[in-house]
């Protein structure tokens, strides 16, 4: 099956890699379910890819209600789901020491129910089909952690244990799973650095002229060539990150 006979749902589609991917999937005919908090920025993906077939949702991904929602009218509009990329995520790095509770929380909610709320929306329906694939973005941080970085390392790690699991419990039923963790990308992620001189000190160290940040749209070509492959062939794990980062 072509990218142009897929249909695939992206969760957090609205800015970063999840925008970048559906740019380049509409203009490869995919059929596409945008879904974000901020639907203004869907319609706008939407508008500028006049010619795609593309659904838009505003949903939240701590809401299961919300995610099963974007399921179903996936299904009821195209008859079924091919890929569920579980793109959406936050990153309010900080130190232990501050007791930053309602950021864990918030990590929590996003970065690990997010994906499985994606995962359990989704997967009756993949089971169904006997065939289906789900992405989720993890992180270089899902592999190893750094100082002030513990507690989002820990949802990334966690993520990488779940979609193992469900490779190990799914492949043999048709269900490929795909982790993918970037390096450095240009993205909005940083936003969600409440830690202010952390945030400043990030974004200094990102402009250096010795690190190369990759751009959405090269990660775009990666998940694309990942949701073409075959059948028959699945690639679980993808680290992405510029040559130059350490």
């Amino acid at each position: 099956m072509s990218l142009k006979d897929k249909v695939v749902i992206i969760m957090g589609a609205s800015s970063g890699m999840g925008a970048a991917t559906a740019n380049l999937l509409a203009q490869e005919g995919t059929k596409l379910t945008l879904a974000a908090r901020r639907l203004e920025r869907l319609d706008e993906i939407k508008a500028n890819n006049p010619e795609a077939n593309i659904l838009t949702i505003k949903a939240d991904v701590t809401n299961i209600d919300d995610v099963q929602s974007v399921v179903d009218k996936t299904v009821a509009t195209y008859g079924r789901v091919d890929v569920m990329w579980n793109n959406a995520g936050i990153m309010p790095v900080n130190e232990l020491r501050n007791s930053a509770r309602t950021e864990w929380d918030n990590l929590i909610n996003i970065n690990i129910h997010g994906v499985l709320n994606g995962i359990d929306a989704v997967l009756p329906t993949m089971i169904k089909q006997g065939s289906g694939h789900i992405i989720s973005t993890d992180s270089i941080a899902g592999l190893v952690t750094h100082a002030k970085f513990a507690v989002y390392a820990g949802t990334k790690a966690a993520i990488r244990s779940i979609m193992e699991g469900l490779r190990q419990e799914e492949g043999k039923n048709g269900i490929k799973s795909t982790t993918i963790y970037p390096g450095q990308v240009a993205t909005e992620l940083g936003n969600s650095i409440n830690n202010k001189a952390l945030r400043d000190k990030i974004s200094s160290d990102i402009k250096q002229p010795s690190m190369t940040v990759l751009k959405p749209e090269e990660i775009a070509k990666t998940v694309a060539f990942v949701i073409d492959t075959p059948a028959n062939m699945s690639i679980n794990e993808l680290v992405i990150r510029p040559t130059a980062e350490l």
